[in-house]
């Protein structure tokens, strides 16, 4: 029959040196940190998806002293900006859309004819400060973009 010896400690009634192991920390963290990813994208997403669903009014106007000038807008439809045309016509001009898929990046663009003149575009959405612009000359365009 074999015995062990366990030392001094053991022998005076204390048992074995056990070793624990140690708990790594880092998966947690990393746990934590991909949680809070998680739940910051889906804040950003419940904002968007909110932002989506909400009427919007575009108020567009353009004045000047051209004639048979050529318009584009912008217009939501399907999720996607789409652009319509007009023209050649004459000042001034307004429209006004509502919308519940509006997105960031419309225009508004006015060009002038052959014969030249002034024209100013102004857009507006909802009641907030206008974008503008102005435009001189033989077919010059002016452009409200980025609204």
């Amino acid at each position: 029959m074999s015995t062990q010896h366990w030392g001094d400690d053991y022998a005076h009634g204390a048992p074995p040196h056990v070793r624990h192991r140690r708990h790594r920390k880092w998966p947690w963290v990393l746990l934590a940190v991909v949680l809070l990813l998680a739940a910051g994208c889906a804040a950003i997403v419940v904002v968007l998806a909110g932002q989506s669903g909400k009427t919007v009014r575009v108020r567009y106007e353009v004045t000047g002293d051209a004639k048979g000038v050529s318009i584009a807008y912008s217009t939501w439809q399907d999720g996607a900006v789409v652009t319509q045309k007009e023209g050649p016509r004459d000042l001034p001009w307004r429209k006004e859309l509502e919308t519940t898929e509006f997105e960031k990046g419309g225009l508004l663009a006015v060009t002038t004819g052959k014969s030249g003149g002034t024209v100013s575009c102004s857009v507006t959405v909802d009641d907030r400060r206008p974008w503008t612009a102005t435009a001189s000359g033989r077919e010059a365009t002016a452009t409200c973009s980025g609204f």
